[in-house]
């Protein structure tokens, strides 16, 4: 105990002693954590609405109509069908929905009233509505189905162009919000380790001096991964107030502008305030533990 609170005193004191380069470190930090806090908001919303748009790709399992069959499709056919579907672990689970003739024509009536106003007979079959787990897997399920050669079934299909392209949007999507999270993470390493490199050269008399005098390499690294802690925290700290005024006060005038559905959301606030907190953290001792490792071979 005695040992934690003489490095605690010395930290303290060598924050006192260095306030320019404290200040710096600790604005370094903020910057820092302001836009990845930013990045993880903006990049997790928008990979929430790449999902959200995915949930749009179906396969869809047509029926052959009375002027395309022998006989009408039977209890029998369609119960087949909607076992096998069920039954397909990349299927969701309820994902499997049975839309009859007349609800397809109902749902006609609704979007495009004017085509189907002067119809004397309902041309449109029954089908399958089928939701995948993952909108990469239409494809395969789509060709799976029609390799079964069902009775009844007529035509399959999932959207094959815009499907390709919704997936592959998404896929993007996803690269560039991780790749710019990795980047930034690397560029504020870098920042913090160059900031507090400053800090211990200005010191690296005091350091060399107690390193003759028989200081233990934990015990002259223990003050400034302190310091480190207490810059990257305090840096953290001011990043996630900053954030929150961003919420409170400009995000409810962004989204009013914004026509997103219900279901897209970013990473919880709390959620972005802890990751930002403990990255402040342990950027700021990492990077003062390896910087100071050059001082220490005396």
């Amino acid at each position: 105990m005695t040992q934690l609170q003489l490095l605690l005193a010395e930290s303290l004191r060598s924050l006192r002693a260095s306030l320019s380069t404290t200040f710096a470190a600790t604005m370094t930090v903020l910057i820092a954590m302001f836009l990845l806090g930013v990045s993880i908001a903006l990049g997790s919303w928008v990979v929430s609405w790449s999902n959200n748009v995915k949930k749009d790709v179906q396969v869809k399992a047509f029926f052959c109509t009375e002027n395309t069959c022998a006989e009408a499709v039977s209890d029998q056919q369609v119960g087949a069908v909607q076992r096998w579907l069920e039954a397909d672990p990349r299927i969701k689970e309820g994902g499997v929905t049975f839309v009859s003739k007349a609800e397809a024509l109902e749902i006609m009536r609704e979007r495009s009233p004017e085509l189907v106003k002067d119809l004397t007979y309902n041309p449109l079959p029954d089908a399958f509505e089928i939701q995948p787990k993952r909108a990469e897997d239409v494809e395969a399920i789509a060709a799976d189905l029609r390799r079964q050669t069902f009775a009844g079934v007529e035509k399959v299909d999932y959207g094959r162009a815009t499907a390709r392209r919704i997936i592959r949007v998404g896929q993007v999507i996803s690269i560039i919000f991780f790749g710019v999270v990795v980047l930034l993470l690397a560029a504020s390493g870098l920042l913090i380790a160059n900031t507090i490199r400053l800090s211990i050269y200005a010191r690296r008399r005091e350091i060399e001096v107690m390193k003759l005098v028989g200081a233990s390499n934990w015990f002259v690294r223990g003050p400034f991964m302190l310091e480190g802690l207490f810059t990257g925290f305090a840096g953290a700290l001011l990043a996630v107030i900053l954030l929150l005024l961003g919420k409170e006060i400009a995000l409810p005038a962004i989204l009013g502008r914004v026509d997103a559905d219900s279901d897209v959301q970013a990473l919880a606030f709390a959620w972005t305030a802890l990751i930002l907190l403990g990255l402040g953290l342990l950027l700021g001792a990492a990077g003062s533990g390896l910087t100071l490792r050059r001082f220490l071979r005396v």
